[in-house]
Protein backbone atom coordinates (compact mmCIF):
# COMPACT_ATOMS: atom_id res chain seq x y z
CA UNK A 1 0.00 0.00 0.00
CA UNK A 2 1.29 3.45 -0.93
CA UNK A 3 0.71 6.63 1.05
CA UNK A 4 -1.24 8.07 -1.88
CA UNK A 5 -3.30 5.09 -3.00
CA UNK A 6 -6.60 6.40 -4.35
CA UNK A 7 -5.42 10.02 -4.50
CA UNK A 8 -5.32 12.32 -7.52
CA UNK A 9 -2.82 15.16 -7.70
CA UNK A 10 -2.12 18.13 -9.94
CA UNK A 11 1.52 19.17 -10.20
CA UNK A 12 2.15 22.35 -12.18
CA UNK A 13 5.36 22.97 -14.09
CA UNK A 14 6.07 19.26 -14.09
CA UNK A 15 7.53 18.38 -17.48
CA UNK A 16 11.01 18.34 -15.92
CA UNK A 17 13.03 19.29 -12.85
CA UNK A 18 11.46 19.57 -9.42
CA UNK A 19 7.91 19.25 -10.71
CA UNK A 20 8.61 16.00 -12.53
CA UNK A 21 10.51 14.70 -9.51
CA UNK A 22 7.49 15.41 -7.31
CA UNK A 23 5.10 13.80 -9.78
CA UNK A 24 7.30 10.69 -9.96
CA UNK A 25 7.40 10.38 -6.17
CA UNK A 26 3.62 10.67 -5.94
CA UNK A 27 3.07 8.06 -8.66
CA UNK A 28 5.60 5.75 -7.00
CA UNK A 29 3.51 5.96 -3.83
CA UNK A 30 0.20 5.23 -5.52
CA UNK A 31 -1.21 8.54 -6.77
CA UNK A 32 -2.52 9.39 -10.21
CA UNK A 33 -1.14 12.68 -11.41
CA UNK A 34 -2.03 15.41 -13.89
CA UNK A 35 1.05 17.37 -14.90
CA UNK A 36 1.18 20.75 -16.61
CA UNK A 37 3.70 22.83 -18.54
CA UNK A 38 3.80 24.76 -21.80
CA UNK A 39 5.37 22.27 -24.22
CA UNK A 40 3.38 19.26 -25.41
CA UNK A 41 6.42 17.20 -26.44
CA UNK A 42 8.02 17.51 -23.00
CA UNK A 43 4.73 16.66 -21.29
CA UNK A 44 4.25 13.57 -23.45
CA UNK A 45 7.71 12.39 -22.44
CA UNK A 46 6.92 13.13 -18.79
CA UNK A 47 3.70 11.09 -18.86
CA UNK A 48 5.52 8.18 -20.49
CA UNK A 49 8.22 8.29 -17.80
CA UNK A 50 5.52 8.35 -15.10
CA UNK A 51 4.02 5.10 -16.31
CA UNK A 52 1.65 6.11 -19.07
CA UNK A 53 -2.02 7.08 -19.22
CA UNK A 54 -3.18 4.81 -16.40
CA UNK A 55 -1.04 6.76 -13.95
CA UNK A 56 -0.64 10.22 -15.46
CA UNK A 57 -2.17 12.74 -17.82
CA UNK A 58 -1.07 16.13 -19.03
CA UNK A 59 -2.55 19.48 -19.97
CA UNK A 60 -0.39 22.00 -21.83
CA UNK A 61 -0.69 25.72 -21.26
CA UNK A 62 0.51 28.79 -19.34
CA UNK A 63 0.20 28.35 -15.58
CA UNK A 64 -1.39 31.79 -15.13
CA UNK A 65 -4.09 31.23 -17.77
CA UNK A 66 -7.48 30.66 -16.05
CA UNK A 67 -8.78 28.56 -18.96
CA UNK A 68 -5.74 26.30 -18.72
CA UNK A 69 -6.33 25.95 -15.00
CA UNK A 70 -9.99 25.05 -15.59
CA UNK A 71 -9.03 22.43 -18.19
CA UNK A 72 -6.44 20.89 -15.89
CA UNK A 73 -8.81 20.64 -12.94
CA UNK A 74 -11.50 19.17 -15.20
CA UNK A 75 -9.01 16.59 -16.51
CA UNK A 76 -8.18 15.49 -12.97
CA UNK A 77 -11.80 15.14 -11.92
CA UNK A 78 -13.10 13.58 -15.13
CA UNK A 79 -10.14 11.32 -15.91
CA UNK A 80 -9.27 10.16 -12.41
CA UNK A 81 -12.46 10.79 -10.47
CA UNK A 82 -11.53 13.64 -8.18
CA UNK A 83 -8.83 15.96 -6.91
CA UNK A 84 -7.06 15.55 -3.58
CA UNK A 85 -3.60 17.11 -3.82
CA UNK A 86 -2.15 20.23 -5.45
CA UNK A 87 1.49 21.19 -5.91
CA UNK A 88 2.09 24.74 -7.16
CA UNK A 89 5.53 24.33 -8.67
CA UNK A 90 5.46 26.70 -11.65
CA UNK A 91 7.79 29.67 -11.27
CA UNK A 92 9.49 32.11 -13.60
CA UNK A 93 12.39 34.52 -13.35
CA UNK A 94 12.81 36.28 -16.71
CA UNK A 95 15.15 38.98 -15.38
CA UNK A 96 18.59 39.12 -13.79
CA UNK A 97 19.92 42.32 -12.32
CA UNK A 98 19.24 45.01 -9.76
CA UNK A 99 15.61 45.51 -8.83
CA UNK A 100 16.01 49.28 -9.16
CA UNK A 101 16.86 48.82 -12.84
CA UNK A 102 14.29 46.20 -13.80
CA UNK A 103 11.42 46.47 -16.25
CA UNK A 104 8.31 46.66 -14.10
CA UNK A 105 6.31 44.76 -16.71
CA UNK A 106 8.59 41.79 -16.06
CA UNK A 107 8.02 42.23 -12.33
CA UNK A 108 4.26 42.11 -12.80
CA UNK A 109 4.59 38.93 -14.84
CA UNK A 110 6.71 37.31 -12.13
CA UNK A 111 4.03 38.02 -9.54
CA UNK A 112 1.25 36.91 -11.89
CA UNK A 113 2.86 33.49 -12.39
CA UNK A 114 4.61 32.91 -9.07
CA UNK A 115 1.96 34.27 -6.70
CA UNK A 116 -1.44 35.05 -8.19
CA UNK A 117 -1.52 31.90 -10.29
CA UNK A 118 -0.84 29.81 -7.17
CA UNK A 119 -3.83 31.45 -5.47
CA UNK A 120 -5.98 30.84 -8.54
CA UNK A 121 -4.99 27.16 -8.72
CA UNK A 122 -5.93 26.79 -5.05
CA UNK A 123 -9.27 28.51 -5.60
CA UNK A 124 -10.16 26.25 -8.51
CA UNK A 125 -8.98 23.10 -6.75
CA UNK A 126 -11.09 23.87 -3.70
CA UNK A 127 -14.11 24.64 -5.88
CA UNK A 128 -13.63 21.26 -7.58
CA UNK A 129 -13.81 19.38 -4.28
CA UNK A 130 -10.27 19.24 -2.91
CA UNK A 131 -10.59 18.49 0.78
CA UNK A 132 -14.05 16.93 0.43
CA UNK A 133 -13.07 13.49 -0.84
CA UNK A 134 -12.07 10.29 0.90
CA UNK A 135 -8.39 11.33 0.77
CA UNK A 136 -7.37 14.25 3.06
CA UNK A 137 -6.76 17.40 1.01
CA UNK A 138 -3.35 19.06 0.92
CA UNK A 139 -1.55 21.79 -1.02
CA UNK A 140 2.20 22.39 -1.22
CA UNK A 141 3.65 25.55 -2.74
CA UNK A 142 7.23 25.53 -4.04
CA UNK A 143 8.87 28.68 -2.72
CA UNK A 144 12.63 29.36 -2.45
CA UNK A 145 15.25 30.42 0.04
CA UNK A 146 15.35 33.58 -2.11
CA UNK A 147 12.04 34.35 -0.39
CA UNK A 148 13.58 34.11 3.08
CA UNK A 149 16.34 36.70 2.78
CA UNK A 150 17.61 39.12 0.11
CA UNK A 151 18.70 37.44 -3.10
CA UNK A 152 20.98 39.81 -5.06
CA UNK A 153 20.22 40.12 -8.78
CA UNK A 154 17.04 38.03 -8.53
CA UNK A 155 15.28 40.32 -6.10
CA UNK A 156 11.82 40.35 -7.68
CA UNK A 157 11.83 36.57 -7.91
CA UNK A 158 12.74 36.48 -4.22
CA UNK A 159 9.98 38.96 -3.40
CA UNK A 160 7.46 36.77 -5.21
CA UNK A 161 8.57 33.71 -3.27
CA UNK A 162 8.33 35.63 -0.02
CA UNK A 163 4.79 36.54 -0.99
CA UNK A 164 4.09 32.88 -1.78
CA UNK A 165 5.22 31.89 1.71
CA UNK A 166 2.77 34.41 3.16
CA UNK A 167 0.01 33.17 0.84
CA UNK A 168 0.72 29.68 2.18
CA UNK A 169 0.10 30.85 5.74
CA UNK A 170 -3.10 32.70 4.84
CA UNK A 171 -4.51 29.75 2.90
CA UNK A 172 -3.60 27.39 5.73
CA UNK A 173 -5.77 29.45 8.10
CA UNK A 174 -8.62 29.82 5.63
CA UNK A 175 -8.79 26.17 4.57
CA UNK A 176 -8.21 24.39 7.89
CA UNK A 177 -9.16 21.82 9.00
CA UNK A 178 -10.29 20.26 5.70
CA UNK A 179 -7.15 21.16 3.73
CA UNK A 180 -3.57 21.56 4.92
CA UNK A 181 -1.35 24.07 3.09
CA UNK A 182 2.44 24.14 3.38
CA UNK A 183 5.46 25.28 1.39
CA UNK A 184 9.05 24.24 0.78
CA UNK A 185 11.90 26.67 0.21
CA UNK A 186 14.75 25.02 -1.71
CA UNK A 187 18.22 26.36 -2.30
CA UNK A 188 19.89 25.70 -5.67
CA UNK A 189 18.66 22.47 -7.22
CA UNK A 190 20.33 21.01 -10.29
CA UNK A 191 17.65 21.75 -12.88
CA UNK A 192 17.57 23.57 -16.18
CA UNK A 193 15.65 26.42 -14.52
CA UNK A 194 18.49 27.06 -12.06
CA UNK A 195 21.30 26.38 -14.52
CA UNK A 196 22.56 29.97 -14.65
CA UNK A 197 23.30 29.77 -10.93
CA UNK A 198 25.74 26.86 -11.11
CA UNK A 199 26.61 25.71 -14.63
CA UNK A 200 30.33 25.82 -15.30
CA UNK A 201 31.14 26.32 -11.62
CA UNK A 202 29.19 23.67 -9.75
CA UNK A 203 32.08 22.69 -7.45
CA UNK A 204 32.62 26.32 -6.48
CA UNK A 205 28.93 26.86 -5.72
CA UNK A 206 28.57 23.57 -3.85
CA UNK A 207 31.55 24.42 -1.64
CA UNK A 208 29.40 27.00 0.16
CA UNK A 209 26.97 24.28 1.27
CA UNK A 210 27.72 22.36 4.48
CA UNK A 211 26.48 19.21 2.72
CA UNK A 212 29.04 19.91 -0.04
CA UNK A 213 26.63 19.39 -2.93
CA UNK A 214 23.73 21.05 -4.69
CA UNK A 215 20.21 19.70 -4.43
CA UNK A 216 18.57 17.32 -6.87
CA UNK A 217 14.83 17.07 -7.58
CA UNK A 218 14.49 13.98 -5.41
CA UNK A 219 15.64 15.98 -2.38
CA UNK A 220 12.65 18.26 -2.80
CA UNK A 221 10.17 15.57 -3.86
CA UNK A 222 10.65 13.57 -0.68
CA UNK A 223 9.78 16.53 1.55
CA UNK A 224 6.83 17.54 -0.63
CA UNK A 225 5.51 13.99 -0.45
CA UNK A 226 5.77 14.06 3.33
CA UNK A 227 3.84 17.33 3.53
CA UNK A 228 1.11 16.01 1.23
CA UNK A 229 0.76 12.78 3.17
CA UNK A 230 -1.06 11.99 6.38
CA UNK A 231 2.37 11.59 7.99
CA UNK A 232 2.15 15.39 8.21
CA UNK A 233 -1.45 15.41 9.42
CA UNK A 234 -0.73 18.02 12.12
CA UNK A 235 1.45 20.27 9.95
CA UNK A 236 -0.03 23.29 8.19
CA UNK A 237 1.05 26.82 7.36
CA UNK A 238 4.73 25.90 7.46
CA UNK A 239 7.59 26.59 5.05
CA UNK A 240 10.34 23.99 5.24
CA UNK A 241 13.78 25.09 4.09
CA UNK A 242 15.62 22.46 2.03
CA UNK A 243 19.08 23.86 1.48
CA UNK A 244 21.86 21.46 2.37
CA UNK A 245 22.60 23.71 5.36
CA UNK A 246 23.33 26.81 3.26
CA UNK A 247 21.37 29.27 5.39
CA UNK A 248 23.27 28.09 8.48
CA UNK A 249 26.31 29.86 7.05
CA UNK A 250 24.43 33.01 6.00
CA UNK A 251 24.36 32.02 2.33
CA UNK A 252 21.45 32.27 -0.08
Amino acid sequence: MGRFDGATAIVTGASRGIGLGVAQRLVDEGARVVVTARKVDALEEAVASLGGPDKAAYVAGPADDPEHQDETVATATERFGGLDLLVNNTGINPTYGRMVDMDLAAGRKIFDVNVLAAVSWAQKAVAAGLGRGAVPGAIVNIASIAGIKPAPMIGMYGASKSALIHVTQELALELAPQIRVNAVAPAVVKTKFAGALFEGREDEVAAAYPMQRLGVPEDIASVVAFLLSTDAAWVTGQSITIDGGLTLTGGV
